[in-house]
């Protein structure tokens, strides 16, 4: 079975840091948010892997042969006008038309979830998840078997809560390219793009079973905030958190952090919730709730609910103060 991941786009609601980078790598508890998405899957038995890029994709490409090589087989396809999800996985009809069966996983997204058991459901499966605003999500709405009656993307009045999470088991590949043909030659438009959603309506309308498969949790990473919660999150499981030995000097460390052994730390206060890249340097400085990309330098600086790129450089104010009595100072 092949997994179709569609990580074409610019990522604007985290500029500057997508500015020279994609989306789908910054880091988020000490892998890029697509290793996340790829590790998951190959735990999950896939080795046929389908990228859609577009913008700064030849990073992507990069990033993938680098880290995965001969791990997994890889299959690039450009998306050179983005016009929504449909249209993307369009641009991928060569390579998997004539499936069984694929797996669709959004590149921005983080899921916690029993991936085996989301592919063994018998039907065509959504991951969905309750939520509290479904106005900004796609929505499901189902029968009393929870099967999917009605897909609306962003709707104005939702008639449910149930949001799709940007994972989908699709078993009729051919069925899906068929209806998403059938909505680009009718230029049937949501928010002025053609919607994965729309293409999923229109093979249910078709009589197609849909059913929805409730996620533990899903990590929506295309904001600064999101990506921090997310990261906080992460590092509290096993498999992301560090709780090793302190090896750096005059340096305390508050758990949970992830932190890669080769960087250079000394006279810190790291954690709780920090993520920090290879050959980061840390001089004299307090950092909590934070992400550090790699090779970035941070020296005498507090920082929290912080985001800081690869190779940045913060360097703050050093005092020596000679402060009298019933005297003030507010750096504030």
């Amino acid at each position: 079975m092949k997994a179709v991941i569609p990580v074409a786009g610019i990522g604007s609601r985290l500029r500057p840091h997508t500015h020279t980078q994609p989306k789908a790598l910054i880091p988020v508890a000490g892998k890029p948010i697509l290793a996340h998405i790829i590790d998951s899957l190959q735990e999950a038995g896939f080795n046929e892997f389908v990228f859609i890029i577009g913008y700064l994709g030849e990073k992507i490409q990069e990033y993938v042969k680098d880290e995965y090589g001969d791990k997994i087989n890889s299959t690039f396809v450009v998306q050179s006008v983005r016009e929504g999800i449909a249209h993307a996985i369009w641009t991928t009809k060569e390579f998997i038309e004539g499936e069984d069966e694929i797996i669709i996983a959004l590149g921005d997204t983080i899921f916690d979830m029993d991936m085996k058991d989301f592919m063994a459901t018998p039907h065509s499966a959504l991951g969905t998840k309750k939520v509290d605003d479904p106005r900004r999500f796609g929505v499901a709405e189902l029968d009393s078997n929870h099967f999917i009656t009605k897909l609306v993307e962003k709707p104005a009045i939702p008639l449910s809560n149930l949001a799709l999470v940007g994972i989908y088991k699709i078993k009729n590949v051919d069925g899906l390219l068929s209806s998403i043909k059938h909505i680009i030659e009718n230029d049937i438009r949501t928010k002025n793009e053609f919607q994965l959603t729309d293409a999923l309506m229109h093979m249910i309308e078709g009589g197609e079973k849909f059913t929805s498969y409730a996620v533990d949790n899903w990590f929506d990473c295309g904001k600064k905030d999101a990506l921090l919660e997310t990261n906080a999150i992460l590092l509290k499981k096993p498999n992301f958190g560090q709780s090793a030995s302190n090896n750096f000097e005059n340096t305390i460390i508050i758990p949970p952090v992830n932190i890669h052994p080769n960087c250079d730390i000394k006279h810190s206060i790291i954690g709780p919730n920090v993520s920090i890249g290879p050959k980061a340097i840390i001089e004299n400085s307090i950092i909590s709730e934070s992400i550090i990309g790699p090779d970035a330098h941070i020296k005498n600086v507090v920082l929290y609910n912080s985001l800081i790129g690869n190779e940045a450089t913060l360097i703050g104010m050093k005092q020596s103060l000679n402060l009298g009595d019933s005297a003030e100072i507010n750096f504030e």
